[in-house]
């Protein structure tokens, strides 16, 4: 049996030419482990789910996703309820779940533990219809998620995605709310609703620091705002692993949720934004990916 590798050639800022050099290192590493690799590189957005698909009905043991947090989303959402595993060799600008379970950012070293991992089951989370693996939300952090996509920030990198949350800061407006879960209603104006499976965005930005990607539930995190000037404090905190020391912040485990508000809501699945409705549901997936890490 084979082990495919789909490669993101952009992820992290990188040059397409570095297309190249990963494709050889792929090659390299899965021959000197004795498998068979077959190795693809991304197009365009949504390309990454069609590869996986594709290489999980020819009966591949392993798919590896070399990229970013939306690279491993568009891989990890075409094998879920599957039995092929997923593996990542983390090149983003966050790398999130990489960075949660530990994986080595040096290719080489990311391929051969994946290759000799033993795949475990681990939860995925649906917002608005959407998997992810990660985190999900709807506020500032989508707002910043749509702004850093937009094809007009040709920089990409943790310090693209800093620049643009300093700026979102000053000018984001919160929305108001309604969360309705089993446990009961809350209307709140949040400059942040997080839906967290794993517990950080990536560079020890720590949203839910008590989540587990294994245990059934996520994690709903709320950061209410009261005033501007409070936003502009402690916010910046979220994205530098001090998020229990933002004022109003607030975390509670849930399997399902329902978020309302006046106007559709655009919100992110993995760092990669989505315009949805009004109302948008939440639920876990438990045991529903196999990962290789």
């Amino acid at each position: 049996m084979s082990v495919a590798v789909i490669i993101n050639p952009i992820s992290g800022g990188a040059r397409p030419a570095t297309a190249r050099s990963r494709a050889q290192i792929a090659l390299e590493a899965i021959e000197r482990h004795g498998d068979a690799a077959e190795v693809f590189i991304t197009e365009r957005p949504g390309h990454a789910r069609q590869l996986a698909k594709a290489a999980a009905t020819r009966g591949v043991r392993l798919v590896l996703a070399w990229g970013g947090d939306g690279t491993v989303n568009e891989v990890a959402t075409a094998l879920a309820f599957d039995d092929v595993p997923i593996g990542i060799v983390p090149a983003g600008s966050g790398n999130g779940l990489a960075t949660e379970l530990g994986i080595d950012r040096r290719p080489e070293r990311a391929i051969a533990a994946a290759l000799g991992a033993e795949p475990r089951l681990i939860d995925l989370g649906e917002l608005g219809g959407r998997l992810f693996v990660n985190i999900a939300g709807i506020g500032i952090n989508s707002y910043v998620a749509a702004q850093f996509n937009e094809a007009a920030n040709v920089r990409r990198g943790f310090l693209s995605y800093a620049r643009i949350t300093g700026r979102a800061l000053m000018s984001y407006v919160p929305a108001v709310y309604r969360i309705t879960s089993p446990d009961g209603r809350v209307d709140t104006r949040a400059v942040l609703v997080g839906i967290a499976n794993g517990a950080q965005y990536g560079n020890n930005a720590r949203i839910a620091p008590d989540a587990r990607i294994d245990d059934g539930l996520l994690d709903l995190v709320l950061v209410e705002e009261a005033s501007r000037l409070r936003t502009l404090r402690h916010v910046p905190k979220l994205f530098s692993g001090q998020a229990a020391r933002v004022p109003g912040y607030s975390t509670r485990r849930i399997q399902r949720a329902t978020i309302e508000a006046a106007s559709p809501m655009t919100f992110h699945v993995d760092g990669e934004p989505v315009l949805g409705g009004t109302t948008l549901d939440v639920r876990v997936h438990p045991g529903a990916l196999w990962i290789a890490a």
